[in-house]
């Protein structure tokens, strides 16, 4: 019961924070917050906004394979935010652009835009809606399930909720619901670390020393090239996964297009871009903590990662207060992301797709259909009930993005004109012959792509597109 109030009281915080920004609303404030937002509220809150749920949970249990190697990628992220912050924002502010996309249909042409945001639009409802359906998933195994309350019901209580809370203000209200989420969120992660600094019977100092004598407290890769936690190809690949998720993600430029002007949001990019690094080594320093404890109880490590925090936090064996404030941080991680999903899928379709901006009626209506459709998508994977089926997508969603990392290079690298009309089937093909070329070389070499397939399927669109141009120039949109 008490975990039921602790829900139910972080949801009326959340509906306050709707109440007291949406008093005057329209097209403009749900897509744009009325280019008003404060580039240090935007930048705290997009800290949790990049942290999913999974996150919260996943990272900690990554030590136990791969020891701190992820902040590599981290290091990766900090020079991505800069070919943000000054390459890609410049061009969006100076065109004063409601999303993204819409700079395609200038360069490119229409279909090039229509591409672009249809892939923007599959990647993230299916993306978003399998991160959130982990997050019920975790939520109803560890908590509900014992309360007697269906999965459907937690999914669908949980959706209307978001909408509830989005439905009016949208950009504008996550901007400040994002902060009240990410602070939720630190908190419970920091409470909990000292929770279990507490539980070994050390000091703060003391915990320190022994995460960083501890075996897993490796953090860089040089001597095998082909690990795919190789230093060059963590960096690298954290270079251009925030290019591409980030700064070619409508998702994830909404809040930063709200600030008053393309100095504050660029102030905005470059902070939280440097944060990453010291919040993930938070959430990796709890994962070597956490095994210094079960080493300590005499309890076997989870064979799965994503299980080594939930093992602790959510059964109990902390006390109610550590389940308390594991259930409020996955609960800030999992809501920042997906309520600013739904708010970027409707503005996709309704500014991208249907290209009527300026029609609230519209809006309301895609706004109700998008959590639906969400909403639907998350039982469909709770129905299917395999893993696998889950990893698939989540390899759909990374070769979904490679298409709009060739669209938007080719587009701000060269002056080339291309066949419009033949944008959709190379976008398209992209993805498959990248599919086939790391098929192909798993089979023959051994040798397994990471996050160096975004790399590859990008620069296939942009040869592809390359090739089906000619020599007449455009006017470059910059």
């Amino acid at each position: 019961m008490l975990i039921i109030l602790t829900v139910l009281a972080y949801f009326a915080a959340l509906l306050i924070f709707s109440r007291f920004t949406t008093r005057r609303t329209d097209n403009d404030t749900f897509f744009r917050g009325n280019r008003q937002s404060p580039w240090y509220m935007v930048a705290f809150g997009m800290v949790g906004a990049s942290i999913s749920g999974i996150t919260f949970v996943s990272v900690p249990g990554m030590v136990l394979k791969t020891d701190m190697t992820y902040l590599q990628m981290c290091m990766g992220f900090i020079v991505g935010y800069f070919v943000v912050a000054f390459v890609l924002l410049p061009v969006y502010y100076r065109l004063n652009l409601t999303t993204i996309y819409s700079w395609l249909a200038r360069r490119l042409g229409p279909r090039a835009y229509k591409t672009g945001a249809s892939f923007f639009l599959l990647s993230k409802i299916t993306g978003a809606a399998v991160r959130f359906y982990v997050v019920c998933f975790i939520l109803q195994r560890f908590v509900l399930q014992q309360m007697g309350v269906p999965f459907p019901l937690t999914v669908v209580a949980m959706v209307c909720l978001i909408w509830l809370y989005t439905r009016r203000g949208g950009i504008k209200t996550l901007v400040w619901t994002d902060t009240f989420q990410t602070t939720c969120m630190f908190t419970a992660l920091i409470l909990i670390i000292f929770q279990v600094i507490s539980a070994l019977h050390l000091s703060a100092s003391e915990a320190v020393t022994a995460i960083a004598a501890d075996a897993h407290s490796r953090v860089f890769e040089f001597s095998d090239w082909v690990s795919r936690q190789h230093f060059w190809k963590q960096f690298l690949s954290g270079v251009f996964v925030t290019i591409v998720m980030t700064g070619l993600d409508q998702d994830m430029m909404q809040k930063n297009l709200t600030c008053r002007s393309l100095r504050d949001a660029q102030k905005d990019t470059c902070t939280y871009g440097f944060a990453f690094l010291p919040a993930n080594l938070l959430f990796l320093a709890l994962g070597i903590l956490l095994t210094l404890l079960a080493r300590q109880q005499g309890m076997a490590l989870p064979a799965q990662g994503d299980d080594l925090l939930p093992m602790f936090a959510a059964t109990g064996r902390m006390g109610s207060t550590v389940v308390i404030l594991f259930t409020i941080g996955v609960l800030a991680a999992a809501f920042s992301s997906a309520d600013s999903a739904l708010t970027a899928l409707t503005t996709s379709y309704c500014v991208d797709i249907r290209e009527r901006p300026d029609d609230e009626r519209l809006r309301h209506r895609v706004h109700i259909a998008i959590a639906v459709v969400f909403t639907l998508f998350i039982l469909l994977f709770k129905a299917l009930n395999s893993t696998s089926v889950i990893d698939a997508i989540y390899i759909l969603c990374s070769y979904t993005y490679g298409p709009l990392l060739g669209l938007f290079a080719f587009g701000l690298l060269t002056r080339r004109a291309t066949r419009d009309r033949l944008v959709p089937y190379i976008c398209v093909a992209s993805p498959l012959i990248c599919y086939a070329i790391d098929t192909l070389t798993t089979s023959t070499t051994g040798y397994h792509f990471g996050y160096e397939l975004l790399m590859l399927n990008g620069a296939l669109t942009f040869a592809g597109l390359w090739v089906a141009g000619h020599k007449n120039s455009v006017e470059k949109t910059l």
